[in-house]
């Protein structure tokens, strides 16, 4: 059984370089064989992408959150365009629309997310999204918008009618730790909803921590085992058979060989 962790913040589970190459080796002991790391704004991207580009199954993000709207950096659009020519980078990311916390303005961090759904567009990658409490705007954007390479909704968060009516778009599902929670009915019941070959599973570490690991202080991409059994019970499934079809689905939107 071989895992594919799709949204990890690595520099976020550790600064030190050290800790975060002990971060990776633990997953792949869990059987976690590929991870994409991702940043919040290019300055992270530029720590944390030198400490990892040639670490074997690791993979890259390049993307503006909407938490760095008011602060996206000098010419970010150039630089996200090269960054994505670096080895390893395979979409852009994380990027969207977050109403809940109300960074800068909702105009401003529109204009952030279209900005950079060109970007994926011209250059041929899947974008990953972060939405909160912005469903109806991002849906809207996207139905005119989306790359031709596809999207992926990280850490879905909207119940089983908007997925569905997300299903006629390349678009693809990510269930992170909180899926687990016994609470989640709106997770459940869209994973009940929704074709297995348009599911990820991402751990989001060092957040949304499963419930097997409560205890814990941060995730960490080694506990997507939990996630990814807790799926495959859901699915009433044997749990090697969803662990295939997830890596199947994860190669594929990130165009990635399956061997």
């Amino acid at each position: 059984m071989q895992l594919f962790d799709t949204h990890a913040h690595i520099g976020l589970i550790y600064d030190d370089p050290i800790e975060q190459l002990r971060v990776i080796q633990q997953a792949k002991k869990a059987g976690v064989a590929r991870i994409i790391s991702i940043n919040n704004s290019l300055y992270d991207f530029e720590k944390v992408y030198p400490n990892l580009k040639v670490v074997s199954g690791i993979y890259h993000a390049v993307g503006i959150a909407p938490s760095e709207v008011t602060n996206p950096g000098p010419d970010y659009i150039s630089k996200i365009e090269q960054y994505l020519k670096l080895p390893n980078v395979v979409a852009v990311g994380e990027t969207g629309l977050d109403y809940y916390k109300q960074f800068g303005d909702k105009r401003s961090q529109i204009e952030l997310f279209m900005q950079q759904l060109e970007i994926a567009q011209k250059h041929n990658l899947p974008v990953i999204i972060h939405n909160r409490n912005a469903g109806k705007d991002i849906y809207d954007i996207l139905s005119e918008r989306i790359p031709d390479s596809g999207a992926i909704f990280h850490c879905y968060s909207e119940d089983a009618a908007y997925a569905k009516k997300c299903l006629d778009m390349n678009v693809y599902f990510s269930f992170a730790g909180n899926l687990t929670y016994r609470n989640a009915r709106n997770l459940h019941e869209t994973v009940l909803n929704i074709p297995l070959d348009r599911i990820l599973i991402e751990t989001e570490s060092p957040f949304m921590i499963p419930a097997e690991f409560r205890e814990k202080k941060r995730t960490m991409p080694a506990y997507i085992v939990s996630t990814a059994r807790f799926l495959a019970e859901m699915l009433e499934m044997d749990v090697e058979e969803v662990c295939a079809q997830l890596w199947k689905n994860s190669c594929k939107v990130f165009k990635l060989p399956e061997e």
